[in-house]
């Protein structure tokens, strides 16, 4: 199927929240307020039973799963079904039973993608109660809803009702007053529940944001810890930025300062190298010329400056004056 590896830009995974509802809430007759409600899994199941009728074995489906150990068996159906289908979609389930509204939403837009891509966008002959009351906790999820669809029945006659002349003027306007707050009161619930879950959507994306950053911010971290490259100086400066807190706020300072003075010594170390050469090569040359040339120069010269004394010392022990 086309359906099965749809990227992440697609226009699937732009489907609104009240547009999942409306189309989970018509396939299978039921009354879902909020994407995270079909996070059991089961609902999921139901809508690949009416896609593909006889595919799912709807007598394991658990329609009652509170507990996530409950949810994981409604999944593993669902993977069941995927593998007979060769449907290569992976089941992100220890996300989805967390309840999470982003991730349920994802994937509810993923699987109204591939519904739409099988039967083009229209489900026909489907019994979803009929279907429903073969599952667990199937047939008190027909009884809620269709209490809650008699109840609107109800409402809706009401305010029909309400709106044509009545008698009892005086009772008439006061059951209208009461019935108005109450459309009031309910209107201000569910702006509430959309903004709450508004909310719990932007946490979501939070989250997974904050997790991306950090996965990356791990692998530099493994990287700096290589025998290879752990001992470099600008993977120290690395460390000490990963590992640095709120109150050092001085670090990136330091670690500046000390990669600067490194480059000096850098810059240093060739003018060092050179004085030494030229520490050597004047002591090499002093060395040369200490030859067997000089040496002999220094002893004549030597031996001139002894006679030149013996002839003054002769010459004084000679001299007349010395016998006075």
């Amino acid at each position: 199927m086309a359906a099965t590896n749809i990227g992440m830009m697609d226009g699937a995974y732009f489907v609104g929240r009240s547009e999942i509802l409306a189309w989970i809430n018509s396939t299978l007759q039921l009354n879902l307020t909020k994407v995270e409600e079909a996070a059991s899994g089961a609902v999921q199941c139901q809508l690949m039973d009416a896609v593909h009728p006889g595919m799912v074995p709807m007598h394991k489906v658990n329609f009652d799963a509170k507990n996530e150990y409950e949810m994981i068996q409604n999944y593993k159906v669902l993977q069941d079904v995927f593998n007979k289908l060769k449907i290569t979609k992976h089941i992100e389930v220890s996300k989805l039973v967390k309840g999470r509204p982003l991730d349920n939403l994802e994937f509810m837009q993923w699987m109204k993608r591939y519904c739409d891509s099988v039967n083009g966008c229209t489900l026909k002959n489907y019994n979803a109660l009929e279907r429903r009351d073969s599952c667990k906790g199937g047939k008190e999820v027909n009884k809620k809803v269709s209490t809650v669809l008699t109840s609107s029945k109800t409402s809706t006659n009401a305010r029909t009702n309400s709106l044509q002349p009545n008698k009892k003027n005086d009772t008439s306007s006061a059951n209208a007053m009461q019935k108005a707050s109450k459309l009031a009161t309910t209107a201000e619930v569910d702006t509430y529940d959309e903004q709450i879950t508004e909310m719990k959507l932007f946490v979501d994306s939070l989250e997974k944001e904050r997790d991306y950053y950090y996965a990356k911010l791990r692998d530099i971290e493994i990287l700096c810890q290589g025998p290879d490259v752990e001992h470099l100086p600008i993977v120290q400066t690395i460390q000490g930025i990963l590992y640095s807190t709120y109150n050092n706020g001085s670090v990136m300072e330091d670690e500046a300062q000390m990669m600067i003075s490194q480059k000096e010594q850098l810059f240093l170390s060739p003018i060092l190298e050179n004085s030494a050469e030229q520490i050597k090569q004047e002591s090499q040359k002093r060395k040369n010329i200490s030859s067997p040339e000089s040496d002999m120069l220094f002893s004549s010269t030597a031996s001139q400056r002894q006679r030149l004394s013996d002839i003054s010392e002769f010459q004084h022990c000679e001299s007349p004056l010395t016998n006075f």
